[in-house]
């Protein structure tokens, strides 16, 4: 049998695992959720929930991944015990994927689109209503939503097609470096806007109140729901770059590295949309809109602002694209262990299948705007979104827990060497009570709670 290849590089390692989880999660959910819930109160609660929650879920999944040696779609099949059907669930985490670019091709698409609407002036001189109306416009355009989603998917297949090293590793450096850069960039110039200051000291300063305020618990979920989605567990989307690595280093440090990298570009958006809002008086809560309606109104007031409006979609496009890439290649990589296609075959394969899969929620807002699954306002996007964020991640993180925590799985013993071979930090045997028990806890506290929101 053929061996796996390997990335060349630790770095490439952690920016692929980072931009994996780096998304829209972190650079657009983060910010807005953030205002709504009270600032640096919120912070540092989410902040605790990452370190408690994501983290030790993310070491299971690098170790299942390169203990096999393959993605979630054969992981499971070489790891469980005879006679065990944990690879049912081998299904379930492939349709995840696919399903997540489904709905992520078209938000992305629409960063996409921005950035060229900022590159080529079309925000300067316009009204607040006649930028929310842009947004809007675009929406409900189906051959714009359709192009820009096309666009996203030859993207990240290009990049797949071009190989492990030559192409996925080489171009996430580079992105991942580039995208570092103009957000210190554009942090540098939001601090030093006049009246910035007030958006970062809501940014810094703790102020339980605010949180009070939006209700303790809604803002304690909140913080728990993101630290879980922000670093993309429960679907084998670090299991595969598990996979790629040698055994060399230990899987926790690794982790704690993609953590660390992950958690810095989230509050660095901070620093660029906080003071930016206080600075021009607009709502740092405003929500989903924030980056496509109540930014695009601070840059066309700013100094420069296309200049910045373009640099900021720059910015967000490699953040979308990071997640594009990532997820990409475990897809890609399930047509070669499932049926042992060659990598380009299984782009090709796959460029096809992406396209058509995707056009349901690039449409969405268009010709299947009767379909409305969660009432007035819902489409299809949000049914995908649904079934990927609210049932599929969790109950895979579930998985993922009882799988390295039983003996009826790979066991607790078997997680714990692979974890701990190779130099660098190590996984506390002590924390087997809380992992074991505890943490599936919190994680099934998660899909309740997300499954009665929705339709409560």
């Amino acid at each position: 049998m053929k061996e796996r290849e390997k990335l060349a590089s630790r770095l490439g390692f952690i920016f692929l695992s980072a931009g994996c989880a780096i998304g829209l999660g972190n650079v657009w959910r983060f910010p807005y959720i953030t205002g709504q819930y009270g600032g640096a109160a919120f912070v540092l609660i989410y902040i605790l929930f990452l370190l408690l929650l994501s983290g030790p879920i993310m070491v299971m999944e690098f170790a299942v991944g390169r203990g096999s040696g393959k993605s979630v779609a054969k992981s499971f099949h070489v790891l469980e015990p005879a006679g065990t059907k944990w690879h049912i669930f081998s299904y379930f985490a492939m349709a995840g994927n696919y399903l997540l670019i489904m709905f992520y091709s078209t938000i992305s698409g629409w960063v996409i689109a921005y950035l060229y609407k900022m590159l080529r002036g079309e925000f300067t001189g316009k009204s607040s209503e006649e930028i929310a109306q842009t947004f809007a416009g675009l929406t409900v355009d189906p051959v714009q939503c359709v192009f820009w989603m096309i666009v996203i998917v030859s993207i990240g297949c290009a990049v797949c097609a071009l190989g492990l090293q030559n192409g996925v590793e080489k171009i996430t450096k580079v992105m991942m470096s580039a995208l570092l850069a103009v957000m210190l960039i554009l942090a540098i110039r939001s601090v030093t806007l006049s009246g910035g200051g007030e958006g970062i000291k809501f940014y810094i300063i703790p102020d339980f109140n605010r949180m009070r305020e939006a209700g303790i618990v809604n803002a304690i979920y909140a913080a728990m729901g993101q630290a879980f989605f922000t670093l993309s567990v429960g679907m084998g989307g670090m299991a595969i770059f598990g996979s790629y690595i040698g055994k060399e280093r230990s899987l926790t440090g690794e982790s704690v590295n993609v953590v660390i990298l992950d958690t810095f570009v989230a509050l660095t958006a901070g620093f660029i949309i906080f003071p930016a809002c206080f600075s021009y008086g607009v709502d740092a809560g405003a929500g989903p809109g924030l980056i496509f309606i109540t930014l695009p109104n601070i840059f066309k007031d700013m100094p420069g602002g296309q200049i910045w409006g373009a640099l900021f979609f720059v910015f967000m496009s490699f953040a979308a694209l990071s997640t594009i890439i990532g997820v990409f290649e475990n897809i890609m990589a399930f047509g070669i262990d499932l049926f042992g296609l060659t990598r380009k075959k299984a782009v090709a394969i796959n460029f096809v299948a992406l396209i058509v899969l995707s056009i349901p929620a690039a449409i969405g807002g268009s010709v299947l705007a009767w379909f409305q699954p969660f009432g007035p306002g819902s489409a299809v996007l949000d049914l995908e979104d649904f079934l990927v964020s609210n049932c599929i991640m969790p109950l895979g993180a579930l998985l993922y827990l009882f799988f390295c925590t039983r003996n009826i799985g790979w066991g607790w013993k078997n997680f714990l060497a692979e974890a701990n071979t190779g130099k660098g930090l190590r996984f506390p045997a002590a924390l087997y009570p809380f992992v074991a028990y505890v943490l599936p806890v919190i994680v099934l506290v998660i899909f309740v709670f997300g499954i009665v929101q929705k339709f409560a």
